[in-house]
């Protein structure tokens, strides 16, 4: 069983850094070719910065893998043996899973750095500090430990109490994760952006008006410094019932006009008005009661093949080791639905945005991938495994917009990928 666990995780890591090869072969062959959508400069630099996060990913993967066969061979010992002297059994098995949840976190922040301050750097992207950068880490891990702790300590109680605890256990972790959905935006306007009721009142009233036609109830609409960290263009909608916030970044406001902005909100209320974002969280409720299902009904044999007696503590580590397999997984059936979700939302945002409408949208396409520097073309088998959007190229053609000649020859078949 313990070898079968392990070739399943193998198979995953063969299989992601398969898809990261391909895509970083055919944007270094694609990058040399006729620019689309982007001026020549701007596309091979699009292209490269591609390629530099795909490297770094790949890299990122593996150290994914060896630290999988680590604690598979002697970390989950380890944290064991070294808390092994607490009386509260309790206590114990939360410090044993923060101590698996804080070591890799800590793990992952070189990862971190050198992309926000090497990679981001280079492409004009980071804005923040380092000491602005150690901050957020550090409230970021304070929050995880605290929150973490409690969350385990729960799954404990029902794992110790409940004979269908995993059932259980999926029910209030799906909980947990409608009730982050729901204070994420709270949390964040808390202890990273700073967020302020927007002041254009013009626009405001415009933004107010799409969302009095699709029936979506906010408590307001504010902006976000976020400038002083990134500069990419997003937004997003947060919350539940009367939580709902619309977040713009301050950085959409200064590249988009007022009826692009209107047109990507369009989108966006899109998902609303279609209940996206309750099937994406079904999804996601899928994918978890899977893992929880699974397991919760390992056999006893696993847990003697670990030289570990089957503890809460060991099932949880087990469950959050192997969530990305399941992730990666899932990802292609998620991939397929959100991306005919945003088809739908693309056509109600130029809907919305009367006879112009599909214009303006693609005129916000095209400045978002010109301003966050996405690279336009991507290889099918990593659109396939990693892509929640349709290429920008495929949604323009959607809505309309003749993007002119793409040159594809030489494309096909060949991914001899300069690592």
């Amino acid at each position: 069983m313990l070898m079968t666990i392990v070739g399943i995780y193998t198979l995953y890591v063969a299989v992601s850094i398969y898809t990261s090869v391909m895509q970083i072969g055919y944007v270094n062959i694609a990058k040399r070719k006729t620019p689309v959508l982007l001026g020549a400069s701007d596309f091979l630099k699009a292209g490269n910065y591609a390629v530099a996060k795909e490297k770094l990913a790949i890299v990122n993967t593996f150290v994914d893998y060896l630290l999988f066969i680590a604690w598979i061979a002697v970390g989950i010992k380890a944290l064991e043996h070294q808390f092994f002297t607490l009386e509260s059994e309790a206590l114990k098995n939360i410090a044993i899973v923060m101590g698996f949840v804080v070591m890799n976190y800590i793990i992952s922040l070189p990862f971190s750095y050198y992309e926000k301050f090497v990679i981001d750097t280079e492409y004009g992207f980071n804005k923040s500090t380092l000491t602005q950068w150690i901050k957020d880490t550090l409230i970021s891990l304070i929050t995880m430990t605290v929150l973490g702790s409690l969350v385990v300590w729960a799954i404990y109680a029902i794992m110790t109490s409940v004979e269908l605890w995993w059932l259980w256990s999926f029910v209030f972790i799906f909980a947990v994760v409608i009730a982050i959905n729901m204070l994420y935006p709270t949390f964040r306007a808390m202890f990273f952006d700073k967020v302020k009721p927007l002041e254009d009142e013009a626009l405001d009233a415009e933004i107010k008006r799409l969302m009095d036609a699709t029936g979506f109830v906010s408590s307001g609409v504010f902006v976000s410094d976020a400038s002083k960290r990134d500069a990419r263009l997003n937004a997003y909608f947060g919350g539940f019932g009367k939580t709902k916030r619309v977040v713009l970044f301050d950085t959409l406001l200064e590249k988009l006009s007022t009826k692009e902005l209107l047109a990507v909100l369009g989108h966006e209320l899109g998902h609303f008005a279609h209940g996206d974002i309750y099937k994406n969280i079904a999804l996601v409720g899928a994918m978890l009661f899977a893992m929880f299902g699974i397991f919760g009904n390992l056999p006893d044999s696993l847990y003697m093949e670990l030289g570990l007696s089957k503890e809460p503590y060991v099932v949880m580590i087990l469950l959050m080791l192997f969530m990305p397999v399941l992730g990666f997984i899932m990802m292609p059936i998620m991939g397929i639905v959100s991306r005919h979700n945003e088809y739908e939302a693309d056509k109600m945002g130029s809907e919305l945005g009367g006879p112009a409408g599909a214009i303006e949208l693609a005129n916000a396409l095209q400045k978002l991938v010109t301003e966050n520097k996405s690279f336009p073309l991507s290889h099918p088998i990593y659109i396939f495994f990693h892509y929640t959007h349709p290429p920008v190229i495929e949604r323009l053609k959607e809505l309309g917009v003749d993007i002119g000649y793409i040159d594809e020859s030489g494309l096909a078949g060949k991914c001899d990928a300069d690592i």
